[in-house]
């Protein structure tokens, strides 16, 4: 039996700024399947805790749905085999019960559940009291006050350790990703609450093996604190998520080709030249918001221009000139498609509402003189 490992060793690395390695197999369908898979992680010498799904919510009835309870008996021995802590997810106030009573380590809250207010608060009361830490994944749909809103129901049932894992968005439309990434949302919501540990989950994001490394370097680059990738003995045969599924050997691979980098440095040298470059952006910055300012007096001055002639806010095919000309000089600048497009689309959204504003006290304005 190897020495166990304890959430609270999980944390200290965590507090530490030391990568996280969660893995194990999206479900726990066998106790040989466990065990062998706990096993080859173990012998990797990467993994820091085993995960595994007892209880699975699936898209329809009739799919495999988990084991249930008697899984939660196979990661103890794994546990007692490897020395792995292990970590459920919990989607029910029975489900935290049971992982309670069978001493499991940590839970997280999945997505389909973060989604639901309700959910949420019950395990919320299921949880408190308790010290076992819990990380909540990011809803289903792109809605960064309802992340917020769970992570902060658990703070008020005193759960001291919680942390976040990003699985990415439902998003309709998306090819390249099971479940697009949208960065921005954990950009900002570690702006918001940078106490948080954040994991990436490149598993679910991505829905298929040849693009996990791309998103975990990415996450990685990003300063996340660690990384919940799914491993399986036999991934092809799989129970559920086959595509995304790696063996353990394969993790130690991409793991070893990860650049894993950091937030600072003690660098003098580094630090100075850093210091300078921000400068710079703090110019840069200073200047755009400037012009823009600039730009959207010239947008009212047009506002008010139209309503003297009776002319429609909206004028599509200028809107269109703007874009083609924005696009085509954002080439030669080397700034993206995508990028100009919704750079602009917020301008434009802005330079509407002034106009419309300005329209509207024009209108009061002949109303009461």
């Amino acid at each position: 039996m190897e020495k166990v490992a304890t959430a609270h060793t999980i944390w200290q690395k965590l507090q530490q700024k030391q990568p996280v390695i969660i893995s194990g197999p999206c479900s726990a369908e066998t106790e040989f399947q466990v065990l062998e898979t706990a096993i080859r992680l173990a012998k990797t010498g990467r993994v820091d805790a085993f995960r595994a799904g007892v209880w699975k919510p699936r898209t329809k009835p009739g799919m495999f749905e988990g084991v249930g309870t008697e899984a939660l008996q196979w990661l103890k021995k794994a546990r007692e085999i490897t020395g792995l802590p292990l970590i459920v997810e919990v989607a029910t106030a029975r489900h935290v019960e049971e992982c309670l009573k069978e001493g499991i380590d940590m839970v997280w809250i999945g997505a389909r559940t973060t989604v639901n207010p309700f959910s949420v608060q019950e395990l919320a009361d299921a949880l408190q009291g308790t010290s076992i830490p819990v990380f909540v994944k990011n809803p289903l749909n792109p809605d960064l006050e309802l992340w917020q809103g769970s992570i902060e129901r658990l703070k008020k049932a005193n759960i001291a350790h919680i942390g976040v894992i990003h699985r990415g968005f439902s998003n309709y439309g998306n090819t390249e990703y099971r479940n697009a990434p949208m960065w921005h949302i954990p950009i900002e919501l570690k702006r918001r609450m940078p106490e948080l540990p954040m994991l990436c989950d490149p598993s679910h994001i991505c829905g298929r093996r040849d693009l996990l490394f791309e998103v975990a370097q990415k996450a990685i680059n990003l300063d996340y604190d660690g990384l919940m990738i799914e491993t399986h003995i036999d991934p092809d045969q799989a129970w559920s998520d086959a595509k995304q599924q790696i063996t353990p050997e394969k993790l130690a691979e991409l793991l070893q080709q990860i650049e894993w980098r950091q937030e600072t440095t003690e660098k003098e040298a580094f630090l100075n030249a850093l210091a300078k470059f921000r400068e710079q952006i703090n110019h840069i910055d200073d200047e755009i918001l400037t012009l823009l300012g600039n730009r959207m007096k010239i947008a009212e001055k047009i506002g008010i221009y139209k309503k003297e002639n009776n002319i429609t806010i909206l004028q599509t095919n200028r809107w269109n000139e703007i874009l083609e000309r924005a696009l085509k000089k954002g080439e030669k600048l080397g700034l993206s498609k995508d990028f100009i497009l919704k750079f602009y689309d917020a301008v434009h959204l802005e330079s509407i509402n002034r106009q419309h504003k300005v329209m509207s006290e024009y209108d009061h304005h002949e109303q009461t003189s």
